[in-house]
């Protein structure tokens, strides 16, 4: 089954239920599904081919949902690209995918057009909250969903075509596209629905980005049931958003540990908020056990949930609730209708409490990375049985004797850091682009908070003088939000290997108070 099929058979099945309540409107099943399918039939008629690319770059709101939907009605591929991506990084993904329609909207036109000016493969650029100032291959977003939708009922496409790709940061720098099918889609949205026990009448409150898998879950596990989500820009304000859990009668709040922080330390928070909460769910990273109790005894009614997944299987592990005494450290067991082991370097089980890679095997597991066959071939490696490839997360676990797991650390470079995936590589590369910066490693800070906090370690040259704030500016102009370091820190030397590496592990390990013996390679 192709994942839109779901809008449309719930627009068909409850045309007046409420599907999204976004700035202050409130869109029913059969407005979503309308609006999605006149985008799909706007795309069609202007030549938009099966399996094509459409990258949206634009906030949470009403057009991006219903665009995810219509590109996949129209048979092509969808990209969500966090809105506060700078024009450089935009344009490698738009290069990279080759993108054939970009959707944005008015205020991050500047960023687009940049971006565009070297995107050769984009026909069409679509603007929401259009001005008269427009390019040529620029048009409005309502003038191009206009028409009536002129579309045939059969689908365009099968469940194994590629759905979405989720740009993630890699340790070269370079973003990597993850593959998902309808059926990776499907398979994921069914497990996690499940265990949840989420039901067609829950109303979701999401203040996570559209961009980030975790948030888009949201929506596509919404729509599969026929639920209401409730979707808002961020959580920069609390006191705003926790009022509609009450005001909107919220059955399911999906968290980071950045927002679990701010919540727990709130000391006003009114019990009326969490009235008609029944479960809360945490990923991106563990939350502290103290957190864990707080945020139990705010949400009295509600079924905690920690989880662990990362965007190439979605999601991997899930804690029950009724275990969270027992073992609140503890990530859980693989999500239903999947498996989930530690292993050694030949990929095999290891024995209880012997800290090993986390390989996932099921139908959530995605189909590699776009045109990088070095790094799919890294990360899907034979399993079992001859027919199959199983992911290799690069996250060490140990699992106890009854089977649950325990986050240990990473294999790689990568920093979770509010939930988002950073590549040091990438930071760095902005960061050597500053006058006088001769060496640079960034690092992760355990954070409260945060999870990770980035911390830059410069070495400065060449009679060059610079501040704290110097660096913090040059990043921000140039990277997303979540990938600034908060922590700038200047040595004369940072320690290398024998043939000239920064040694980034011991690097770390001293930013985590431990100790790591020999170099690096």
């Amino acid at each position: 089954m192709r994942y839109e099929a779901h809008l449309r058979a719930r627009a068909a099945e409850r045309p007046q239920h409420t599907a999204l309540v976004c700035a202050g409107r409130r869109v029913s099943y059969a407005q979503l599904a309308d609006t999605a399918e006149r985008f799909a039939s706007a795309l069609v008629a202007e030549g938009f081919g099966n399996g094509e690319r459409c990258v949206l770059f634009l906030d949470n709101r009403m057009e991006t949902a219903a665009a995810i939907f219509g590109t996949l009605r129209a048979g092509g591929i969808f990209s969500v690209i966090n809105p506060t991506t700078k024009a450089d990084k935009l344009a490698y993904v738009l290069g990279d995918c080759e993108a054939a329609v970009l959707l944005t909207q008015a205020s991050l036109l500047p960023v687009a057009r940049a971006a565009l000016a070297r995107s050769p493969s984009v026909r069409r650029v679509v603007v929401v909250d259009a001005t008269d100032d427009m390019a040529a291959n620029e048009r409005g977003w309502e003038a191009f969903v206009a028409p009536s939708p002129t579309l045939p009922e059969a689908p365009r496409g099968i469940d194994i075509d590629l759905a979405m790709l989720v740009y993630t940061s890699g340790s070269t720098g370079e973003p990597k596209g993850v593959m998902m099918t309808h059926r990776n889609i499907g398979h994921a949205a069914a497990s996690i629905t499940g265990y949840l026990r989420m039901a067609p009448d829950d109303v979701v409150l999401s203040v996570l980005p559209l961009a980030f898998d975790y948030g888009l879950y949201q929506l596509l596990m919404c729509v599969k049931l026929g639920a209401t989500l409730v979707l808002e820009k961020s959580f920069a304000f609390p006191q705003k958003i926790l009022p509609l859990l009450e005001s909107e009668r919220v059955t399911g709040f999906p968290l980071v540990p950045t927002m679990a922080a701010l919540i727990v330390q709130l000391r006003n928070f009114k019990p009326g908020w969490a009235a008609s909460v029944r479960f809360v769910t945490n990923t991106a990273a563990a939350l502290p056990p103290a957190h864990i109790a707080r945020l139990r005894a705010l949400f009295p009614q509600a079924r905690v949930y920690s989880m662990y997944g990362m965007t190439e299987s979605k999601r991997c592990t899930w804690l029950p609730p009724e275990e969270l005494d027992r073992r609140p450290d503890s990530v859980g067991i693989a999500i239903p209708d999947t498996e989930v082991w530690v292993a050694g370097d030949d990929g095999r089980p290891l024995p209880p409490d012997t800290v090993g890679e986390l390989v996932v095997r099921g139908g959530h597991v995605m189909q590699g990375y776009w045109r990088n066959a070095e790094a799919t071939d890294r990360a899907l490696r034979p399993g079992r049985y001859p027919w199959e490839k199983v992911l290799h997360t690069g996250d060490l676990f140990r699992m106890d004797a009854e089977g649950f797991l325990y986050f240990v650390g990473r294999k790689d470079d990568i920093i979770k850091s509010r939930g988002e995936k950073v590549s040091p590589k990438e930071v760095e590369n902005v960061l050597y682009a500053l006058p006088g910066v001769r060496e640079a490693a960034v690092v992760g800070v355990p954070d409260e908070v945060l999870g990770r906090a980035l911390k830059a370690l410069l070495v400065v040259g060449g009679g060059v003088e610079l501040a704290a704030r110097d660096v913090i500016a040059h990043c921000a102009a140039r990277l997303e939000d979540f990938m600034v370091p908060r922590l700038i820190e200047f040595r004369d030397s940072l320690p290398k290997t024998g043939t000239g590496k920064i040694r980034r592990a011991a690097l770390q390990a001293e930013a985590e108070g431990r100790e790591l013996p020999g170099e690096d390679a």
